[in-house]
């Protein structure tokens, strides 16, 4: 998606050239607080529309005039935030040794401890303030800089007020106390900037699923091409144990492949001549050819890894409450800070030395850095762990308001069910066989593109029965066909229109009725005014929608409902079997529509589920709109907030799981940075907040928040739902 060597334009479709936008990947961008600075210097450059900072994937997003890498670069400037190189993304989210700032941070450790030994050891105490001065100068050196620069500007960043507290620390003659601080700070930042790197690591590994080159047959030849030059109607070489490059169409070979990248799905899916497969996925057994049909940009994991991209943008509500705080929350600190060292030695006469230290102790603790970080790590390392697992979840928002949702409507035909009829009942009415029955049934049916023919069809060849041949083929839409089979007339359609033919079915009402009322669609076989048999076909329920169903009710969803377009009696067979709450039959779309309002009405956040295409408006309606199946398909892409990209939905409760935790996630990060910050601000009052300690409150709650939104990357797929699917 990103290209290391500058801005990347990606034009929005249907806008006019000045509102494209460009990706810029960074570096050196760690501190939250700062990104928003530089989110707001760069939306204020020359020709600039607006500006996004994704701190989670360290990537900024220009809408409007390409800025040069030296432009961005100039802003960033003031926090170190550089445009990475191809080089510099090697490596990242690794522990290194030789990182820079920690090496610095352990010499000045060394040179702390020598200080302290040189006190014990009752040196002379100008060598001891030499040794802590030399180890806060290089424990810090590389915030103070930043700092400075921050001043200069009057904003007042973490750098700065940490600059302000270590100066006024040496000012007033605390040099333990200062070089301690420089050091924890320095030790904090790389922590900081290594836990941030593993949290980009986790959504960085997204874009290396698809491979970077591919083999192409072109004039007779075969070629090695950049996966960026291919082009629609180019065929692919691709071997066993190779990614496939491109989106495409199997078009020779059969193989099993893996596309666990796209889908989340488990196990090889076979492919043969007509298939589709995504870029990104693993051939395992055969060679096989593949015409492509995108190109790059264009492709399921391309969109798949802009869309998690992206997700930042769409900010969750706990997000924009945060955004709000932190913007007069600094502000107000200040205040304090300024209150603590003036009023207890101008109103109560006490001595201005312990005030003044406590003052520069609060203004460490002053950065919001914790706070303005709580919400996105968690929202992306859930995003980034959810689409590895075959779920896309286009937005904070969405992950936020799934985890509150009280209330699923799902659509009947392909979500609960299979989407496709199969053969339950053969029940011959005079003395031929079943085998017999599907020999004349499928016959007749087998020159019928009807999903019923097709499904009786089916049948004969899974039975292995002969089909009779016949002459004098008729389809009659809407009720059936006629045919005839070694000269005598054959009819197979609705009872009702063989009745109408002048077939008798009295005696046989009453079984016709039992199986319309389970559910099932009646489909009877009559000779020359004969009723001979009935076929009865039903929409199959999908192998884990019972489980599903159970897993929701014990997260504590409080009512599942059906809404379908079908009959009464194939909804109730469907909400009987699965353990549907409620169900609503023969709906237009827009009494879909009506119906997912009504439910929000009545009890809260609603998620609606269904294909894509046909439940469009009641997607959209609803809270949370859910696709299934949606690799491949953009209108579920382009429509639900949430996508299933395979055909599974065993991965609904973990949606709904996983977006519970990283709500639960986003609430405790938000409840410990506020409250390690009201508890320094306590400890001030009273005098006994010091400056080591408040470095330690303040980088400290920012590693937690940020290490308690990756352990999103634990949850996972039930895996027995997944089985009973397969």
């Amino acid at each position: 998606m990103c290209d290391f060597k500058g801005g990347k334009r990606v034009t929005l479709r249907g806008y006019a050239k000045d509102r494209e936008q460009h990706v810029y990947p960074l570096v050196g961008l760690t501190c939250a607080d700062c990104a928003a600075k530089f989110e707001e210097k760069v939306r204020q450059a020359e020709g600039v529309i607006d500006a996004r900072v994704h701190l989670a994937t360290s990537r900024l997003v220009v809408t409007g005039r390409k800025l040069s890498i030296e432009e961005v670069e100039r802003l960033g400037a003031f926090d170190d935030i550089r445009v990475a190189r191809r080089e510099e993304t090697v490596g990242l989210g690794r522990f290194r040794w030789r990182d820079p700032l920690l090496l610095t941070s352990a010499i000045a450790l060394v040179l702390l401890l020598l200080a302290e030994l040189a006190e014990w050891l009752l040196f002379p105490t100008a060598v001891a303030i030499g040794l802590f001065a030399a180890a806060t100068i290089l424990g810090g050196w590389n915030h103070f800089r930043r700092g400075m620069v921050a001043l200069l500007r009057l904003d007042f960043n973490m750098n700065a007020l940490m600059t302000i507290a270590v100066a006024g620390a040496w000012a007033i003659g605390y040099w333990a106390e200062a070089a301690v601080v420089a050091f924890l700070f320095g030790v904090s930042g790389w922590l900081e900037r290594t836990v941030m790197e593993s949290a980009r690591a986790s959504i960085r590994s997204l874009m290396d699923w698809a491979p970077k080159t591919a083999t192409v047959r072109r004039e007779g030849e075969e070629q090695s091409v950049s996966a960026e030059e291919l082009k629609v109607g180019d065929v692919l070489i691709v071997r066993p144990g190779e990614k496939i490059a491109a989106d495409g169409e199997v078009v020779k070979g059969s193989t099993a492949v893996n596309q666990a990248a796209i889908t989340g799905e488990s196990l090889p899916v076979e492919k043969s001549p007509g298939d589709e497969v995504f870029a990104g996925s693993l051939n395992h057994s055969g060679a096989i050819e593949v015409r492509v049909t995108r190109r790059a940009e264009e492709t399921t994991i391309a969109k798949i890894v802009a869309l998690v991209g992206e997700a930042e943008e769409q900010r969750a509500p706990a997000q924009a409450f945060v955004d709000r705080f932190a913007r007069v929350y600094t502000p107000i600190v200040l205040a304090l800070a300024f209150a603590i060292a003036v009023i207890p030695p101008l109103a109560l006469g006490a001595a201005w030395k312990p005030w003044v230290y406590e003052a520069l102790a609060l203004l460490i603790v002053a950065c919001p850095c914790a706070l303005v970080v709580s919400t996105p790590v968690a929202v992306v390392t859930a995003v980034g762990n959810a689409a590895r697992h075959g779920v896309l979840i286009k937005g904070g928002v969405h992950l936020e308001k799934a985890g509150t949702l009280q209330t699923i409507a799902f659509d009947k035909t392909g979500t609960l069910t299979r989407g496709e009829p199969v053969v339950t009942d053969i029940i011959p009415l005079q003395d031929q066989s079943e085998a017999q029955v599907l020999v004349l049934a499928a016959g007749i049916e087998r020159l019928s593109e009807h999903p019923l023919a097709l499904a009786i069809v089916r049948k004969a060849k899974e039975k292995r029965v002969p089909v009779a041949h016949v002459d004098h083929f008729q389809s009659v839409p809407g009720r059936g066909a006629k045919a005839y089979i070694a000269g005598t007339p054959y009819w197979i359609g609705s009872p009702r229109w063989m009745g109408e033919e002048g077939f008798d079915f009295g005696p046989w009402e009453e079984t016709i009725h039992r199986l319309q009322d389970e559910g099932k669609t009646v489909v009877a076989l009559g000779r020359d005014r004969e009723a001979l048999a009935i076929i009865a076909l039903a929409d199959e329920l999908r192998d884990n929608a019972v489980h599903v169903i159970r897993a929701l009710k014990q997260l504590g969803i409080r009512r599942t409902v059906l809404l379908t377009g079908d009959h009464a009696a194939a909804a109730r067979s469907v909400a009987r079997q699965t353990g549907v709450d409620e169900t609503c039959a023969e709906l237009l779309p827009e009494d879909k529509v009506r119906q997912v309002r009504r439910y929000t009405e009545e009890g809260g956040p609603v998620g609606m589920v269904g294909d894509g295409i046909n439940d469009a408006p009641a997607l959209a309606t609803a809270d949370v709109g859910i696709a299934m199946g949606g690799a491949g398909t953009d209108v579920a892409l382009e429509t639900a907030d949430i996508v299933l990209m395979a055909d599974d939905l065993s991965k609904l409760p973990f949606t709904v799981r996983m977006s519970r935790a990283a709500l639960r996630v986003i609430r405790q990060n938000i409840a410990f940075a506020v409250g390690i910050k009201v508890l320094a601000f306590l400890l001030a009052i009273p005098g006994w907040l010091t400056l080591w300690l408040a470095i330690g409150a303040d980088m400290g709650a920012t590693i937690l928040v940020m290490l308690n939104g990756m352990r999103l990357l634990k949850e996972k797929p039930d895996m027995e739902m997944r089985r009973d699917e397969s």
